[in-house]
Order: C-alpha cells, then structure tokens, then sequence
C-alpha cells in the first residue's frame, strides 16, 4: 500500500473541526488585538465564569500556593524537574566556529529568544507537569524573560489551578496570567498595552517571541494563526496514543495505556497496530474490565468509541512499522519482540516508548522526556518541545581581504550569471 492509501486508512478525527475552531479564534484574536485587557476581561467571565480585573496572578497567590502544595505532590515535581533539567541540559547544540580558509571563519552559534510565552492547559484536568515541560527547557536554553499562562479557575476565586501555580513558584516563575484559551495566545503574540482593563489600569503585557505548549483545538488554531508574528514549537492538540505491538505485548499493559490517553479529552486517539488478532481480542476484553473501574469513564468511552480512535490490523511487523510511520503518532508504543530493534525503525513519531516497561504515563510526568509533543500526524515534519525550541542559529561570517580576494572572481562570475551585477561590484569595490 502506498503512504497516501495508510494515511488513508489509519483512524483520524473529523477534519471540520479545525475549521469551525478557525473563525471563531479569528474573532477572538481580533478582539484581544483591539480591546486588550477589556477583551479578556469579558471573555474570562464568558468562558471560564469568573470576574477578572487584570490577568496577572499576585506574587503573594505564587507564594501561598506552594506553602500549601501537598508535600508528595512537591516531592513528584521536583523529581519531574530535577530529570527534566538533566535531560535539557545536555540538548543543548554547540557553537561552531569553521576556518573554510586562512582568514576565513564561518560561524555558527546558539542564541536564546529573548522572551517566552508558556500555555499550560487546564480545562477537563489541571496540567503542572506542564509547566514543568515548558519551562524547563526554556531555562535551560538561556531564556531571560519568561511568561506563563493558564486558565482561570471559578473554583480558586479565579486563579488558576493552585497546583499550577505553586509548580511555577518552585521553578522561579514570577510572571503569570490567569489567561486561557485563543485569548492567551493572542495576548503572548501581539502584548496588551497598559491601562486597557475594564477598570482603566493595569501593567502591560510585553508581547514575547516565541509561543509554547499544549491545548484544545482552539488553542492549536490560535498558534496556527499567529505563527508568523511569533515562533511556536507545534499544533498540539488532543492527545495521541498509537500502540505497535505482536503475540508477546501484555493485553491487560496494552488497555491500561490507551485508557491512560483517552481519559485526558473525549476527542484523544487511542490506536492499536498489531499483527495478532489474538491480541487485538484480548486488548477489547481487557478494555472492557478496565474502562468499567476508570475514574473518567465516559469521557473514554466517547474517546475509544470516536474515529480517530481503533484497531489495525497488520500482516507483519515491517508492515505494523509502515503504518506508524504513516500515523506519526504523538506517543508511539513499542512492544514487540526486539522491541528496541523494531523501535529503531521508527522515523515519524513525537516520542517513542520502547518495551514493558517505558510506558507514555512515564514520559507525562518523570521520564525526564518532554510531553509537549506534535500531534494530527504533524510528527512527520516537527519536534517535541526541547531545548533548542528556545534557541536561533545565527551565523557569522568573518572575512580578512586576503581570504575575500580568494573567492573575489567567484563572487563576479555568479553575480553576473544571476542578473544582479551590483553584487558582484560590492566586492569589486574593495579591490579597486
């Protein structure tokens, strides 16, 4: 079969989703654009039913918040930051400096954005393994201004989600927003000036460069619509979870996975690849034992039962990898035999878990991985959120007159060959 035909036959989410999301954020960013912290003001209280004067979340909310953080809830972040941290600090690509000839040196060197503008979910769940993976590598990369966002909360007088908020304390982050949605994205982009609240004051939000992290479709629209004013590390939306696995993958291990998926968005893909119809049995079987126990059962029972969610039957192995390929899964499970061997074969996909005992939960929270990953088979062109999402290879080109003289002729011969004989008298001119 051809990649057109297993893009075609693998289980996707209803296109015209995107679409109807695309006017109604087109809407919203204008809005935001023109009306600043009025805008967010009413659609706060319209989406999230809480009254807002101003967005930013007080120092002393940051502070409290982590004084009252559950102490195994604390011990669980720092050990998510302090794997995370080891993982990005290694991620970092070195700085290049090539002498191409005697007095000529070709540089190539690592610089971070200049300011960052950090989503973390909080609609059906609240996400502080979010600001974990945001902002980690961020730090890493050298990032000197950094901006969070989440949704306000009705239940926390609206704030954000508590967790969320001490989960940013511990990582030194002073300046966040009670901000959600399209409207979140929309302020990171374009900045709000000062004293366009509904009240009339207010600081400004300084606009950033680059956007990260995850969201609905809406907030994928959003990014979608403002890349181009601002960089952005993917269209992440509902969460993904594909399975590749043979006659040796443990059913009951395979169902506990896909639930662990599903249950974060009735619209998250759940997707079996498998050559045993032995197995693909055992897995239904195991899904409705487990399904019946889960704690959000009928937002996974309307994610397992949609059409981006299935089983696929494959022939072979070879033919299991194809289909994975085509799927560029956000999470991909391999349990196979070999399944190291098998996983090597993998060449679209956000993050690969290899065996047993690698599964996706572990990269959600302390796998020291990133789980901002692509989605909507966007893996087959992009990355994970990671350190060099914050950074810019900017060259420098250094030149003595001796080196230039060398190539002076070369220069000439294509400027004329292009058209644009001004090129070539650039250089010329230094030789005169």
């Amino acid at each position: 079969m051809t990649l057109t035909g297993l893009k075609g036959a693998v289980p996707r989410a209803a296109a015209a989703t995107a679409a109807t999301a695309e006017d109604a954020v087109s809407g919203i960013i204008a809005d935001v654009r023109t009306r600043g912290f009025a805008a967010l003001s009413e659609l706060a209280e319209k989406f999230d039913g809480v009254e807002q004067a101003h967005p930013r979340v007080p120092a002393a909310a940051l502070r409290e918040a982590l004084e009252k953080l559950d102490p195994a809830v604390r011990a669980a972040l720092e050990e998510s930051i302090a794997r995370a941290r080891a993982f990005a600090a290694v991620q970092r690509p070195a700085d290049v400096d090539h002498p191409v000839a005697d007095g000529a040196v070709v540089s190539q060197h690592w610089i971070p954005v200049r300011r960052v503008g950090l989503y973390v979910p909080g609609g059906l769940a609240a996400y502080p393994s979010s600001v974990v993976m945001n902002v980690v590598p961020a730090l890493a990369a050298g990032v000197g201004s950094v901006a969070l966002a989440s949704p306000p909360q009705k239940a926390f007088g609206g704030l954000p989600d508590l967790t969320v908020l001490a989960a940013a304390a511990l990582l030194g982050i002073e300046e966040v927003y009670a901000m959600g949605g399209a409207q979140a994205i929309a302020a990171f982009a374009y900045g709000i000036p000062a004293g366009t609240t509904a009240q009339g004051g207010g600081d400004a939000l300084e606009p950033v460069d680059v956007v990260t992290g995850p969201g609905n479709i809406f907030v994928a629209t959003a990014k979608r619509l403002v890349k181009g004013v601002v960089g952005i590390d993917a269209e992440a939306g509902a969460t993904e979870i594909a399975v590749l696995a043979d006659h040796t993958a443990n059913p009951a291990y395979v169902a506990a996975d896909l639930i662990s998926q599903a249950e974060h968005d009735p619209n998250a893909a759940s997707v079996l690849v498998t050559t045993s119809m032995e197995l693909a049995d055992a897995v239904d079987r195991e899904l409705a034992v487990q399904v019946a126990r889960t704690g959000h059962r009928e937002r996974v029972e309307t994610a397992l039962s949609g059409p981006q969610s299935g089983t696929v039957l494959v022939d072979d192995i070879a033919q299991g990898v194809a289909v994975c390929n085509a799927y560029a899964a956000e999470h991909l499970e391999v349990v196979t035999e070999d399944a190291a061997g098998v996983a090597a074969r993998i060449t679209n996909a956000g993050a690969v878990f290899v065996g047993d005992y690698s599964p996706v939960s572990l990269g959600d929270y302390c796998a020291g991985s990133n789980h901002v990953l692509p989605t909507s088979g966007t893996a087959a062109f992009s990355s994970g959120l990671n350190v060099t999402t914050f950074l810019r290879a900017v060259q420098f080109i250094n030149y003595n007159k001796a080196a230039l003289g060398q190539v002076a002729g070369h220069v000439v011969a294509l400027a004329q060959a292009e058209g644009l004989p001004a090129h070539g008298d650039a250089v010329s001119a230094r030789f005169a």
